[in-house]
């Protein structure tokens, strides 16, 4: 960049007060390259989605109860409950809430056989909600192939399944939940949870205005 400036600059001497064509080219460059240090300098960034926290919680039902059409899956990528017995919900959700052993499971889909979803779920240890501003990026961490046990005041990082997004690429999303309550002989599980709405952006939290 300091070579060209200076080669242009150069030029500009030599030429003196020419005013062929050809002379106010190099003018109308040499200008456009002196505003863009000002123009490289700047931080706006045409490709950043500015988002907000938006902490929420949510009821579900375990599959284990025997009434049909409650809420028992949910999409973290459009934040609603699902029904998983709706025609729309096939493929449509993360997780499903379960009764096994006693206990409350989340339940990805990999674990029920739909092997080409790539939602997950990864246990984090030692921390609090507000805390946990990165998802991990060691893939072992996340469990996709079999029900993740919940606990009251565990955390949890959720990659989503695989979504095509705004500009045609395939994307994962990334968010966090926190078990509130829960009831093994009810069915029933509340959790809060948030989500970042950026396509395969690990970053839990949203980037400085």
């Amino acid at each position: 960049m300091k070579t060209t400036m200076k080669t242009l600059l150069t030029i500009a001497a030599l030429r003196g007060k020419s005013t062929s064509p050809s002379y106010r080219w190099s003018g109308l460059l040499l200008s456009f390259l002196l505003l863009l240090p000002g123009l490289w300098g700047c931080d706006d960034d045409p490709f950043k989605i500015m988002w907000e926290l938006r902490p929420d919680t949510v009821l579900l039902y375990s599959l284990a109860r025997p009434e049909m059409n409650l809420n028992s899956a949910f999409d973290f990528i459009r934040r609603n409950a699902v029904r998983v017995e709706a025609p729309s919900a096939v493929g449509e959700w993360d997780v499903a809430v379960d009764t096994q052993n006693g206990a409350i499971v989340l339940v990805p889909p990999g674990a029920i056989g739909v092997a080409k979803s790539r939602a997950a779920i990864a246990p984090i240890d030692d921390t609090t909600f507000d805390e946990i501003r990165r998802a991990p990026s060691d893939t072992t961490l996340y469990i996709g192939d079999r029900p993740v046990v919940m606990e009251v005041g565990q955390l949890y990082v959720i990659r989503t399944r695989q979504k095509q997004g705004s500009y045609g690429s395939l994307c994962v999303y990334y968010g966090k939940f926190e078990p509130l309550f829960l009831d093994p002989e009810e069915g029933r599980l509340s959790f809060i949870y948030d989500v970042s709405p950026v396509c395969n952006d690990r970053k839990l939290v949203p980037p400085k205005k």
